[in-house]
């Protein structure tokens, strides 16, 4: 009863139709396309867990490669993508937040206010299968592949994959995640380069990573409570549950890998 609220997604206001002409596009057809290649997404996160297998396989009898240039321009790429999507995302956002009830508004109405939004976002879901590309550059060099990395992987490709399908309102808050990215990646380029970063940027990073998770369980909690007031709003609620999980196993994630990584080590140092 509350998949549909207000303008459809793909209606956009006169007044912003030609404001960013190069980023018109059928958003509809996309849309259908994720619906009718659901399948495709199994297939992609089968083929990434076999190549996780079997890459590792390949490489225990092979010296790591360095690959320091080629790891550069990969994360320079995604951070210079990152932070084009954070700029061109966040107004969308910043528009239904700087109205009365904002919070609500920009969860639940289905309205849009241009097509950037729509653009951008549609780019962020095919580069959760892009960034796959990051676990073949740690198989590779033979570094640590811990669960949280592949399963952030994996069910956020599926998650966005499926919001791609239902366009929930909430989903134009993805410059959330390309926000953190931008500085992730920026992070790792550096790393690349060999430039010594001092172990508080990343610690800051980690930070911003569990605050994004803590947004993420800010407005889970404002669409529950919308629907249980039955106020309409633009969301599907399997769709609502599987990111209350998604958001919730992160935030647990992310939290025992700080607590490990510098509030345990800089507890032994001590000792």
């Amino acid at each position: 009863m509350c998949d549909e609220f207000n303008i459809s997604v793909v209606q956009i206001r006169s007044e912003y139709m030609h404001a960013y002409d190069f980023e018109v596009f059928d958003a509809l057809a996309y849309r259908k396309f994720f619906e009718t290649w659901r399948p495709l997404v199994y297939i992609i996160i089968g083929v990434y867990l076999l190549g996780i297998y079997y890459g590792q396989k390949w490489m225990e009898k092979r010296p790591a490669f360095r690959l320091n240039t080629a790891l550069f321009l990969w994360n320079a790429a995604l951070a210079i993508f990152s932070i084009a999507a954070t700029i061109r995302g966040y107004p969308e956002a910043i528009y239904f937040l700087s109205k009365p009830n904002g919070s609500y508004l920009a969860v639940c109405s289905g309205d849009t206010t241009n097509y950037a939004m729509l653009f951008w976002g549609l780019l962020f879901v095919i580069s959760k299968v892009v960034e796959l590309g990051d676990t073949a550059f740690i198989i590779l060099r033979k570094q640590k592949l811990i669960v949280l990395h592949w399963f952030h992987h994996i069910l956020t490709l599926f998650g966005c994959w499926v919001a791609a399908e239902y366009a929930p309102a909430a989903s134009r808050f993805y410059f959330v995640n390309t926000f953190v990215h931008s500085f992730m990646y920026t992070y790792y380029a550096l790393k690349a380069l060999k430039v010594q970063i001092p172990r508080r940027i990343s610690m800051t990073i980690t930070i911003i990573q569990i605050l994004q998770m803590v947004v993420g369980v800010y407005f889970i909690g404002i669409l529950l409570y919308t629907l249980k007031l039955g106020r309409p709003c633009r969301i599907n609620i399997e769709l609502l549950y599987y990111g209350a999980f998604l958001i919730l196993s992160f935030l647990a994630l992310f939290l025992n890998f700080f607590v490990r990584t510098y509030l345990q080590r800089s507890k032994d140092k001590v000792q």
